[in-house]
């Protein structure tokens, strides 16, 4: 988003706003990547000259139970992330930040200061959800007034800053590649402070993310599209890792993916995703925008088996070099769609409209020179910003380029142009009817073609809008643009960051994110409903993320190469026994069996403390332990359970610890 700066570390001058950067010329994302190694930093350098600017006291923090301060981690190694979440560079950043936080477990604190480019995500509940779509487990502060990001001269979305653990600044990176940025010098800054006894060693306390929400058949759909012939709906449950299918009354005909997190191939309920998008029907084959894995899966409807066909698994990390099939980077793809033997390809991460050969499965952009802007244009010249909802008439792709807030058309003939249907810049959005020099969306992320209009989610406004391509004008359809789950006339119905629409005959269907629900509105009667789905428990299996009892997703670990065990035990509350007689179940998987498998069959009766051996290879790997747990409370002969699911990242290496020890924090239930 805007320019960003390559890394540069550096001795302070006395005032820190007179840092000197590098800009790069590469838009919304840098492609440079930068290792500083341990020869980049001098002792002197390490010790800082500037304090790090304290945070303010009034601002209000997420995944944590209280304000932080500088003062309160000093002894720490301090990873200062500013991010808006509707940022793809942002979301680019997470992985690195998860592997320094699992690298450096006991010495490094990151703290996301959520600087807000959007006026909807100012708002603390949204960043909230935003926390628990990204599954982020480190504290964040919200900078709506950018308080923070100005103290530290912060100038692009993600920017970071490291502390050193005397509350010294001692460098800053903007733009991705962020783990190769700061592995280095982090591991520098560790070994120095400790020597000089100046590091704490400890791991923060573990945060529960997601505890204490209730569980939803869906959560955060992220899109929905539909088959006309068939009649049905493919719901991408993206956060449970799946896609649902489902004809319109709700009635779920079949589930595609285990709700692992992982890319594995095979049938329906081995194959694994990691947070699905954008689907497209071609026969009986269903292509599946696999965004967070960068990849293409093709699902075969009637052979129920999921294959990848295109993308390495790996971000790419260049712009503008197509490939064939497996051989070819993808990044972020979001949504899809199909014209004549070919496959189109909303490519969120380069600011990309993308093509495949949907016989070859050769891949190539489409639309787009990478730079992040609304630039209009010959096809390879224009500029187009994090594109993530794609549709066609058959003639013109149509396109909802969020960061400019804007729907967009491109030829589908290669020597075509990109045109501009609404939208301006990336500093001009709002919730504005009207032509097309006064109308404003504010990140718009579906949009779908119907009779000559198109029917466009206004994400950020929690809007529906109906544009007209030909006049070029915008005209709100449904919502009162504020949050919330209402159904009733389209004009009274309340939505949540709706991300996916799609039409059946005369009804939009509607992937309302933030409210983990499918919204039907009826365009004759203007109606608008909350699809129930039913008969979703038949496919549930014995991982499935629908999940009745608590979630704990704990701090990362690590894990040595070869051979480790993983003990678990229990903590009752206080006066609490368990139930004599009670057997105590355990269910255990590892997501990755090939960086961790257990050596002991699953779901056994057990007594505490219990050992899970297991065989490690370098890698990592979701771990997840399901317990009930039977107890009482004091004499009582009143039985009471907990039935909890921990989560718990790991990384193998070779210097990892051979032991994991988990505990089971059981809750009083209310009697």
């Amino acid at each position: 988003m805007g320019r960003f700066v390559t890394l540069r570390w550096f001795l302070y001058a006395p005032a820190w706003m007179v840092l000197i950067v590098t800009l790069s010329c590469t838009g919304g994302h840098t492609q440079q990547q930068s290792d500083p190694g341990d020869a980049f930093m001098t002792d002197k350098q390490l010790e800082g000259l500037v304090t790090a600017p304290e945070f303010p006291t009034h601002l209000q923090w997420v995944n944590t139970d209280h304000p932080l301060t500088l003062k309160q981690l000093r002894g720490k190694v301090v990873l200062l992330d500013f991010w808006t979440f509707c940022c793809i560079n942002c979301m680019h950043v997470l992985p690195d930040l998860r592997k320094l936080e699992e690298k450096y477990n006991d010495e490094l604190v990151v703290i996301g200061v959520h600087s807000a480019k959007f006026a909807n995500e100012q708002d603390t509940e949204q960043i909230r959800q935003a926390i628990l779509r990204y599954e982020i487990a480190h504290p964040v502060v919200n900078d709506y007034r950018f308080e923070i990001w100005n103290s530290y001269g912060a100038r692009a979305w993600p920017t970071l800053v490291l502390i050193n653990p005397n509350g010294r600044i001692i460098g800053s990176h903007s733009g991705e590649g962020v783990f190769d940025a700061f592995d280095g010098i982090i591991a520098r800054a560790v070994e120095y402070f400790d020597r000089k006894g100046e590091l704490k060693r400890s791991a923060m306390e573990p945060l529960s993310v997601g505890e204490g929400t209730e569980p939803t058949a869906l959560l955060f759909p992220g899109k929905v599209k539909a088959d006309t012939r068939g009649k049905r709906l493919f719901i991408s449950d993206s956060n449970h890792n799946r896609i649902i299918v489902a004809d319109r009354t709700g009635a779920v005909a079949d589930v595609i993916g285990s709700g692992s997190n992982g890319s594995g191939d095979g049938t329906f309920e081995e194959a694994a995703f990691f947070h699905p998008q954008g689907t497209c029907l071609v026969g009986d084959i269903l292509y599946i925008a696999d965004t967070e894995n960068h990849l293409i899966r093709a699902a075969d409807l009637k052979k129920r088996t999921v294959r990848t066909v295109l993308g390495t698994g790996k971000q790419a990390r260049r712009s503008n070099v197509g490939g064939i099939a497996t051989g070819v980077a993808l990044n972020s793809p979001w949504d899809l769609v199909a014209h004549d033997g070919k496959l189109f390809i909303a490519m969120a991460g380069p600011h990309q409209i993308w093509v495949a050969d949907l016989h070859t499965m050769e891949a190539a952009p489409h639309a787009g020179s990478g730079r992040e802007d609304r630039l209009d244009g010959p096809l390879p010249d224009a500029a187009l910003a994090q594109p993530s909802g794609i549709t066609t008439d058959g003639t013109k792709l149509y396109f909802a380029d969020s960061e400019v807030s804007s729907i967009r058309s491109a030829s589908i003939a290669p020597d075509g142009t990109v045109e501009t249907i609404i939208g301006h810049a990336l500093f001009e959005f709002g919730d504005v009817d009207g032509g097309w020099e006064e109308a404003r969306l504010q990140h718009p992320l579906g949009v779908v073609y119907k009779d000559g209009l198109l029917y466009v989610a206004d994400t950020y406004n929690a809007r529906v809008k109906v544009v007209d391509p030909e006049t070029r004008t915008s005209t709100t359809y449904a919502g009162t643009g504020e949050h919330g789950l209402t159904d009733g006339p389209a004009d009274e119905a309340r939505f949540n960051e709706p991300s996916g629409i799609t039409t059946l005959d005369d009804e939009l269907f509607i992937a309302d994110a933030n409210n983990h629900q499918i919204r039907v509105l009826n365009m004759e009667s203007r109606q608008v409903r909350t699809l129930v789905l039913t008969g979703l428990e038949r496919f549930e299996r014995p991982s499935s993320p629908r999940f009745a009892g608590r979630i704990v997703r704990l701090a990362p670990h690590r894990l040595r190469a070869g051979s480790a065990e993983i003990t678990v035990d229990v903590n009752l509350p206080g006066g609490c026994k368990l139930a004599p007689g009670a057997p105590t179940l355990l269910h255990w998987q590892s997501s990755d069996e090939d960086v961790v498998q257990f050596a002991r069959n699953d779901g056994e009766t057990i007594s505490f403390p219990f050992s899970l051996p297991a065989r490690t290879a370098s890698g990592t790997s979701d771990l997840t332990l399901e317990a009930v747990v039977y107890y009482c409370q004091g004499e009582s002969s009143v039985c009471l359970l907990d039935n909890v699911r921990i989560l718990v990242p790991v990384t193998v290496d070779t210097d990892g610890p051979s032991r994991l020890s988990v505990s089971l924090e059981v809750q009083r239930a209310e009697t």
